[in-house]
């Protein structure tokens, strides 16, 4: 059995995309096959690797792909969390499957409709450029049917109080390409972009316990990857710094599906970043300022019979490169 890296400018890592033919259809003997692939790739160095794709020809006639996210959690090879997706995997996924055969070349122009089986997500992933080794996407978030923008509401609340050693903390929890819990840096003593992106282990301990709060608050279960918290400060017309947690550890920009999750956010009447996008202006468009580099978003909402309504997001300039094919030892393959 064959595996293949592909890692994704801005992703916190590279993703290991599998055959989904290949793998398991049960979840107890897929979480057993993927803990057997951890081991494997604990022993060959690359344990670093916390992204799984699942990929295969998609049965179903407007997409290209099927792709199913797996989220491999530090502390034990035997940890996962299978409800969420991740943007830098989907386009991994498609550089990929180009090599495996499931594709035809990419090219210039070219889109790979992904349908994502983690949540049901519609993503076109259309080729800006193609060099050897290498592919940059535009990748739009497709509504199958255009939804009202406070639908994305995971509580139905814009804004939702936390409890955090008897402290409340005011997040507003948006689900768009994935969950998240969106607060305002400055609530947490965070004045502007050069503090937050210098926070360190203090910061990075309240916004785990704030995250704590919320899959508490929800009733998710603890210790998994979902929902995501990013913490966000205005900057200037059109830009707002945002600094996210990923796993294990900062998220070294902020995940395509964050920016896409964001971007529909502040077009949320009430939520707090629809409260910080006022301050810039409202723009219709974001650029979102990390650490590690800026990433552009924009969101469709249209006023349908009064009541503003998303039907995509797109994120441009994404960079992936394909780093190279793991055989995997028999031991990795024994549930097959």
């Amino acid at each position: 059995m064959i595996a293949h890296l592909a890692y994704a400018t801005g992703s916190p890592c590279p993703t290991l995309v599998l055959d989904a033919d290949t793998v398991p259809e049960t979840e107890s003997g897929l979480l057993e096959h993927l803990a057997a692939v951890r081991r494997h790739l604990d022993a060959t160095g690359n344990g670093h690797v916390l992204k799984i794709a699942l990929v295969r020809p998609s049965r179903h006639p407007m997409f290209d792909l099927e792709y199913r996210f797996v989220q491999a959690l530090p502390g034990s090879v035997d940890a996962f969390d299978l409800r969420g997706s991740c943007g830098h995997s989907i386009l991994s996924s498609a550089v990929v499957a180009e090599r495996m055969g499931m594709l035809p070349r990419l090219s210039v122009g070219a889109r790979v409709r992904v349908r994502v089986l983690n949540n049901g997500d519609s993503v076109v992933c259309e080729v800006d450029a193609v060099d050897r080794g290498a592919a940059q996407f535009t990748v739009h978030f497709v509504r199958t049917k255009a939804i009202p923008v406070t639908d994305l509401l995971i509580t139905g609340e814009p804004r939702t109080m936390v409890a955090v050693d008897g402290e409340l903390h005011e997040v507003s929890l948006v689900s768009s390409g994935n969950a998240y819990a969106f607060l305002d840096a400055r609530t947490v003593g965070i004045k502007d972009p050069d503090a937050l992106f210098a926070g360190g282990e203090e910061l990075f301990d309240t916004l785990a316990r704030i995250r704590a709060a919320v899959t508490d608050h929800l009733g998710w279960p603890p210790g998994g990857a979902f929902p995501k918290i990013a913490a966000l400060l205005p900057v200037e017309a059109g830009r707002i710094a945002a600094r996210a947690i990923s796993v294990p550890s900062w998220h070294p920009t902020i995940a395509l599906t964050g920016a896409v999750c964001l971007g529909s956010a502040i077009r949320i009447p009430g939520t707090v970043p629809w409260r910080v996008a006022q301050e810039l202006g409202c723009p219709d468009s974001l650029e979102i300022i990390t650490s590690g580099g800026r990433t552009a978003v924009t969101a469709d909402v249209r006023d349908i019979a009064g009541t503003p309504t998303l039907s995509w997001a797109s994120v441009d300039r994404k960079r992936v490169t394909f780093q190279g094919s793991i055989p995997l030892e028999p031991s990795a393959s024994a549930t097959l």
